[in-house]
């Protein structure tokens, strides 16, 4: 049982979905509401920690999110979001998985936490991007994939998917199109990988804990409850670790834990969230700022980086574990942070969270 669900310290937005169907990985924290005075992490912590180029680039970069039903409040709220961070009027429009902007599903309040966290996270470390949102029919795997292959067809170079299911399920080619940057949120179970995040293709996004300690002093650790480790896919030629036969992850982290957040389709404005689907689009928009999506193919850049380079690019996360692993893998790099036994990686936060955007 992961430790949020151990502690009460949070709970699934999304029902539990059946076999064929995926679940969004937003968690609502039990603490206290946020208003008036808002909690949680903010923008500015975001572009502190990770040494981001928020203010000055990103212009003309598409970043779409996909995910299932209707959040009818969604425009509303990320505007309402931007106001209390001073990000400006968003380049936002939001569609069904058709293409229209009209139709729209039928709405779901728990999947609408997760739209309006997935855009405000992108607007969070990308203010300048171009957000499109795409919903598919319902959270059916078959429909968020076309709703996948949609966003692409809209001009997206970048989409980023916080759900997940399944365990090597075909992806149908949904995550096929050379020159799209694809991410996915690693998932908030522990040792284990999902369904996108798995893909060879795709970036797997885990998650970390974020301490701001006073002014621009951080501490950052693994947060036991993402997802990681060694996959049941095949491994891409180009990762090169000894411990996994199969595809490892993940490939980058970011934060994970105590993001605020604003939503009024089955909330009441502000509150905290956490999971792996608050990292997945903030490393999108990040990714959107060094604007090289056209050269990415999952985490295969990451994967090739120097040793120099990782140490520059990359905050070394080197404290924490997963909860869950195997008691084969305690201690390896699979699961635990700062081993050294394959550099500055571990499955929990991939190759370390960003800092500044080269290397990426």
């Amino acid at each position: 049982m992961p430790q949020w669900q151990a502690k009460h310290l949070a709970h699934r937005a999304c029902p539990d979905a059946p076999l064929g169907y995926m679940h969004c990985d937003v968690l609502i924290e039990s603490k206290t509401g946020a208003g008036p005075n808002v909690e949680g992490l903010t923008p500015a912590n975001f572009e502190a920690r990770y040494n981001l180029p928020s203010t000055k680039d990103g212009a003309g970069q598409v970043v779409a999110i996909v995910d299932a039903f209707d959040n009818p409040n969604a425009a509303t709220d990320l505007a309402a979001y931007r106001t209390e961070f001073g990000l400006g009027k968003a380049n936002f429009t939001k569609y069904n998985q058709l293409g229209q902007t009209k139709n729209y599903p039928q709405g779901s309040s728990g999947w609408g936490v997760e739209e309006d966290l997935d855009i405000e996270m992108v607007s969070a470390s990308c203010p300048k991007c171009t957000i499109y949102l795409i919903e598919s029919d319902d959270n059916s795997g078959t429909n968020l994939y076309d709703a996948e292959i949609e966003a692409v067809k809209l001009g997206a170079g970048i989409v980023s998917n916080s759900w997940g299911g399944g365990a090597g399920s075909s992806s149908g080619g949904a995550f096929a199109t050379k020159g799209i940057t694809y991410l996915a949120s690693a998932g908030d179970g522990g040792y284990g990988m999902q369904d996108p995040a798995d893909y060879q293709t795709v970036v797997s996004v885990g998650g970390t804990f974020l301490n701001v300690s006073s002014g621009s002093k951080f501490i950052e650790t693994v947060w036991p409850d993402s997802g990681g480790g060694c996959s049941v896919v095949n491994k891409p030629s180009w990762q090169h670790d000894k411990g996994c036969t199969l595809r490892t992850g993940n490939d980058v982290s970011a934060v994970a834990w105590n993001a605020a957040e604003y939503d009024t389709y089955g909330n009441s404005g502000w509150f905290t969230v956490g999971g792996t689907s608050v990292s997945s689009p903030l490393v999108a928009g990040m990714f959107a700022l060094a604007g090289n999506s056209k050269s990415e193919y999952g985490g295969e850049k990451l994967w090739k980086l120097k040793k120099d380079e990782l140490r520059k690019d990359f905050h070394y996360i080197k404290d924490g574990e997963l909860g869950g692993c195997p008691t084969s893998l305690q201690g390896t790099y699979l699961c635990d942070a700062g081993t050294k036994q394959f550099g500055q990686y571990s499955g929990p936060s991939g190759w370390g969270t960003p800092n500044g955007i080269a290397g990426l």
